[in-house]
């Protein structure tokens, strides 16, 4: 998954809807990328169709097309189609490849049978910290996508079970978490020689889903007995093609369903936000009003609207503007981040492994801690959208879809919160946050320690926990 549908992704984002195009069958390549290195800062001026058969990317071909059709370069009806809609549909379609190859492999772990067998060992580590050992395959899902990982959660027959896993699946990191870990990690150390960094943040998620099942056990909401884990163990079997395609398309489809409606609505209004503002009293399209610095997006809506909401992440290290509209982006949509990122700070296609945007990128931050604790607020709080509509379905009920996301994001910020704050106080810096952060370090210790509320399970005998079990 990660080197093939890796290899797509960056072929897809910067030959086929980037500014690079590309030569078919490689021919030509060499002698041009020898061709820009000799032209040093006249680099623009080498035509790359001289070199061999060259395609240019989408992105290039329908802007030319505009300009050619009598568009104003630059305007704003380029601007919209180029920036907005074409961008839309790259950034949807990078992601596609390497859903495919995951869903294909999950797909075939869970016809051939080795899923349930997975589950049903599970079910004893599950217990320890409040969930069924059902819970198990919709974050395994979720490791994939949000959406597919709730929607799995169907199949857990215990309400409060099947709640906890809805609330805590998604802080699985999907794959649209993963550029943000890539970003982060970059701006932490650049270049440098590192093999825990990103994996210390994936498995904050894995963390967080422990810590809350143990905290949220331990609560009026979900205390209770733990229901027998029954489940049919199937024999390994090689899947049919036919039921396997089916699923294969079923989680696809509904990433894809996603991507085409929540992804690529919140690029266009991303877009229009970042270009239409206030300039010297007046509202408009900002790149085309007279005067404007070519830092234009200071003056932007969004700007405005990120501005009012920084305040909030002030204690977890980040205040700017910029770090807010991020954070506002990803909850439309996680693949927004580093798209939003690249944006704002002017490197138009740059991705998560480009050092030009790490620089840029911790440079909004006064702090490592405060680096850390945007990738920990943003990897754990709610969701995109469209899974948050999914939870909002499986809950059948506006209040625990509140209570979810609510939980969700209040857990993000404290664990930014502590990040931040006790990274200062290490480095000899202290502050009425300081307190704060060790309170609710305190309270999450003593609501992980203390034991069982008395009366929270229906009888005695129930304080022990079920032993699995599973019919053949």
């Amino acid at each position: 998954v990660s080197t093939l549908g890796g290899t797509v992704t960056d072929f897809t984002n910067d030959q086929l809807f980037g500014t690079d195009g590309w030569y078919v069958l490689g021919q030509g390549r060499d002698a041009y990328d020898a061709a820009v290195e000799a032209a040093g800062d006249n680099a623009d001026s080498v035509d790359p169709a001289q070199y061999g058969p060259y395609v240019p990317g989408i992105t290039t071909a329908v802007h030319d097309a505009l300009v050619a059709g009598g568009t104003e370069d630059g305007g704003l009806v380029d601007s919209l189609v180029c920036d907005g809609i074409v961008a839309g549909i790259g950034a949807i379609m990078g992601f596609v490849p390497q859903m495919f190859l995951l869903f294909v492999m999950l797909s075939f772990l869970e016809d051939c049978g080795y899923m349930a067998r997975v589950a049903f060992i599970m079910d004893r580590v599950f217990r320890r910290f409040g969930l069924s050992g059902k819970s198990f395959i919709p974050m395994l899902v979720s490791s994939g996508c949000g959406v597919p990982g709730v929607m799995a959660t169907k199949t857990i027959e215990n309400e409060k079970d099947r709640r906890m896993t809805v609330m805590t699946t998604t802080f699985i990191p999907c794959g649209a978490k993963l550029p943000v870990i890539a970003l982060v990690m970059g701006a932490l150390i650049g270049d440098a020689e590192s093999t825990w960094i990103a994996p210390l943040f994936y498995f904050l998620g894995v963390v967080a889903v422990i810590v809350s099942g143990i905290m949220l056990k331990k609560t009026k909401l979900f205390a209770g007995r733990p229901t027998p884990f029954v489940m049919e163990l199937p024999s390994y079997h090689m899947p049919s093609a036919r039921s396997w395609a089916l699923h294969v398309w079923e989680r696809v489809s509904a990433y894809v369903k996603k991507a085409f409606t929540i992804i690529f609505a919140s690029t266009i209004v991303v877009w229009f936000l970042s270009n239409f503002g206030l300039f010297n009293g007046a509202f408009g399209y900002l790149p085309a009003m007279e005067g404007i610095p070519e830092e234009f997006t200071d003056h932007s809506l969004l700007a405005s609207l990120a501005g009012l909401l920084a305040w909030i992440f002030a204690p977890l290290g980040f205040d700017s503007w910029q770090a807010t509209a991020m954070s506002i982006t990803g909850l439309v949509a996680k693949e927004n981040v580093m798209a939003t990122a690249a944006s704002l700070l002017h490197l138009g296609n740059a991705t998560e492994t480009d050092p030009s945007l790490w620089a840029a990128f911790a440079a909004l931050f006064p702090s490592a801690g405060a680096i850390a604790a945007f990738g920990a607020f943003n990897l754990l709080c709610a969701p995109c959208f469209a899974a948050m509509g999914t939870i909002r379905a499986q809950m059948n009920s506006a209040k625990w879809t509140a209570v979810a996301l609510g939980y969700e994001c209040g857990f993000a910020w404290v664990v930014g919160l502590m990040i931040n704050q006790f990274y200062l106080a290490a480095q000899g810096v202290f502050s009425i946050w300081t307190v704060v952060a060790v309170l609710f370090a305190l309270a999450i210790l003593f609501q992980l320690f203390r034991p069982m509320p008395r009366g929270a399970w229906d009888d005695d005998t129930a304080e022990r926990l079920t032993p699995a079990g599973a019919s053949a």
